[in-house]
């Protein structure tokens, strides 16, 4: 999954929440929260290789979304990395990303991104650090950055930074959809109506098309509603995933991508030619998600 011998490049996979439970608020205004989240196949690229002297350009379809200075992830993710290993073990590098999923869009990619850049990273300067001390790194740069390193299907508690690997999940048919109309992440938490809702129903033993959407029939995206209200748009995709046969469709995180869990990746595709026939203009992608360690769908 992380990469091809000797290409640099690495997968920084779509973060999906299946379910997404507000459970309270801490003191200092932080969420506490409950979700069940997979990762996609589909997703961003990073190259990482070293060079004369520090460098990061960006291509694809929304690369003119992300900024190029230090306050984008990826930059926050070198710098934070070379603090940790010291000046002498982290020569200048060069940075390509290829964007190609939407920014500030629910499906955590800035934060995919910075992952990518860290296990890039990691290699490229040939640090000596284990996966707890990557997390640790990452969490710093943000509460979905541990998540996005684990890249497999996870229970997030807490601020997002309590992770708990799912076993037995199979790899999912799923159909993105980003109708394009950006939504605040602080504005949809500010319009929530509560925050003390209830967490998470108890998980089935394995996880399958069957078992997943009779469980997600059961939870909630607590973000969902006051997101719908900010923007009407996201009720379309919804609408359209449902015309195009999804088993199950829900808003991921705090939108406006929302997701169709279809029953196999040939249905998911065709699923995605029919709305992107419609909606030309949208973000529309077929995936599979990234099968549990060992089970069903793993390469």
């Amino acid at each position: 999954m992380d990469t091809d011998i000797g290409s640099r490049t690495w997968h920084a996979p779509a973060k999906i929440n299946l379910a997404l439970h507000v459970t309270g608020r801490r003191a200092d205004g932080y969420h506490l929260i409950e979700s069940l989240a997979v990762f996609t196949r589909f997703g961003d690229r990073v190259e990482v290789a070293l060079a004369d002297s520090d460098d990061f350009t960006v291509s694809g379809r929304y690369a003119p979304e992300v900024p190029l200075d230090a306050g984008n992830l990826v930059l926050k993710a070198r710098d934070a990395l070379r603090r940790a290993a010291g000046p002498h073990k982290s020569p200048p590098v060069a940075i390509k990303l290829e964007k190609n999923l939407p920014v500030a869009s629910g499906v955590g990619g800035g934060s995919s991104d910075a992952a990518a850049v860290l296990r890039g990273l990691v290699q490229a300067w040939g640090l000596d650090i284990d996966g707890a001390g990557l997390a640790r790194i990452g969490l710093s740069l943000g509460a979905d950055v541990p998540m996005c390193l684990a890249a497999r299907p996870l229970v997030a508690r807490g601020i997002g930074d309590d992770l708990s690997m799912v076993p037995d999940v199979s790899a999912l048919g799923l159909v993105l959809v980003n109708p394009g109309m950006p939504v605040s992440t602080a504005e949809v938490f500010s319009a929530l109506s509560r925050r003390d809702n209830e967490p998470l129903p108890p998980l089935p033993r394995g996880i399958d098309f069957h078992s997943l959407r009779n469980w997600l029939e059961l939870t909630r995206n607590d973000l969902q509603p006051a997101a719908l209200a900010i923007q009407p748009a996201i009720g379309r995709a919804l609408s359209w995933l449902d015309k195009a046969g999804s088993g199950f469709s829900r808003m991921s995180g705090s939108g406006a991508t929302c997701f169709g869990l279809f029953e196999t990746g040939n249905v998911a595709k065709r699923a995605a030619a029919e709305i992107r026939g419609r909606q030309p203009d949208w973000f529309v992608a077929a995936t599979r998600s990234i099968a549990s360690e060992g089970a069903d769908g793993q390469n």
